[in-house]
């Protein structure tokens, strides 16, 4: 069985450590296209912090030949929607 994934768009929170970063990355090594999603803050941060985590992985991914755009909204509560 084939666990291609091309033509696929994987959102992933969280992206920017930890199983976040290795679930996009395991993603984009199997051909979909990852949106990047860490706000750069801690789990108690009370403010985001920027997007270069995301920007980061984004650039991890290229380097390894995929396509990622980063995202830094804060996603984690019914306020960020």
């Amino acid at each position: 069985m084939s666990l291609g994934l091309e033509g696929r768009v994987a959102v992933v929170t969280g992206a920017g450590h930890g199983i976040g970063c290795e679930t996009a990355l395991a993603l984009a090594q199997r051909g979909a296209k990852v949106l990047v999603n860490d706000y750069g803050g801690g789990a108690s941060a009370a403010k985001p912090g920027s997007n270069g985590v995301a920007t980061a992985m984004v650039d991890e991914i290229a380097a390894l030949g995929g396509e990622a755009v980063a995202d830094a909204t804060a996603v984690g509560t019914a306020e960020a929607s």
